[in-house]
């Protein structure tokens, strides 16, 4: 089985980067199932239901969010009917929406995807080790689900290090978001699980992280906030990690960074180029 895992969408930019090679990825590479973090799709900030079909139509099977998932304020109602938008796992309980759903991929396969949250130099949330485990136990590798996808958007890399060690062999890929730069530490653990620290970003990267550069610089600068963050409107670079899937165990057999167009070196899987 083939996965993919597109990282945060940004802005008009980003998303339409995203969903122009999307169709295209998925047919001449036979991708099984793809994931997108679309948490900062609209303007930056949050997703909007029309900007989430738009990702789905393309040829995402799940769109995965975090710390800006309620910045549009529909997100709190429109979230109860859909089922393929995911919200970090670990908010209290009561909170609308899911954190973790079993989706069928192309070829068949049952897929579950996990949202968690962290909580170094975040929002202080429910732990999602715990809340990661207790999905695990629930829905185990091998038994109830094909595959296990977990997008731990977390500020610190060590967490995100953390929870990838702590589920290594229980999981197929664990995939840090929120800081939008693709990390260079794609690996295989020893259990199996794949593991990436962040993505990186589906944006443009001649900006800060992905906003206009002058207000950033400004708040730096001054320590005061002159207006608002905007979203960069250049060339896109679309970032994000394959994964190919060992089908008889569920864990990962490769593991390699995706990135086309925009301004950051291209780079395509060896195992697609391959076929």
């Amino acid at each position: 089985m083939r996965l993919l895992f597109l990282g945060d969408l940004v802005g008009r930019s980003g998303r339409h980067a995203a969903t122009d090679v999307l169709p295209g990825l998925v047919e001449r590479h036979s991708i099984d199932f793809v994931i997108v973090n679309g948490e900062n799709a609209a303007a930056g900030f949050g997703i909007t239901e029309e900007i989430l079909q738009d990702v789905l139509d393309a040829g995402a099977d799940v769109v995965t969010t975090g710390n800006h998932v309620w910045d549009q304020r529909d997100t709190l109602v429109y979230i109860e009917r859909q089922d393929r938008l995911l919200r970090p796992l670990n908010f209290p309980q009561g909170a609308p929406g899911r954190g973790a759903n079993l989706f069928t991929a192309r070829n068949g396969a049952r897929v579950l995807v996990m949202n968690a949250m962290g909580r170094v130099f975040m929002d202080s949330l429910d732990d999602p080790f715990l809340a990661v485990e207790r999905v695990l136990d629930a829905t185990p590798l091998g038994q109830v689900a094909d595959a296990i996808v977990i997008d731990m958007h977390a500020e610190a890399t060590s967490e995100k290090q953390a929870l990838a060690h702590f589920v290594d062999g229980r999981a197929t890929l664990v995939v840090g978001t929120h800081t939008h730069v693709p990390t260079a530490d794609h690996q295989i653990l020893p259990g199996g699980t794949a593991y990436m620290s962040d993505a990186g970003m589906c944006g443009d990267y001649d900006s800060v992280l992905g906003m206009e550069k002058d207000e950033p610089i400004s708040r730096f600068l001054r320590k005061i906030p002159s207006g608002r963050f905007t979203p960069a409107s250049g060339d896109a670079t679309v970032c994000g990690v394959a994964v190919e899937v060992d089908d008889a165990t569920g864990l990962a057999t490769a593991i390699e960074p995706v990135r086309l167009g925009g301004r950051l070196a291209r780079a395509l899987p060896s195992f697609w180029t391959a076929k």
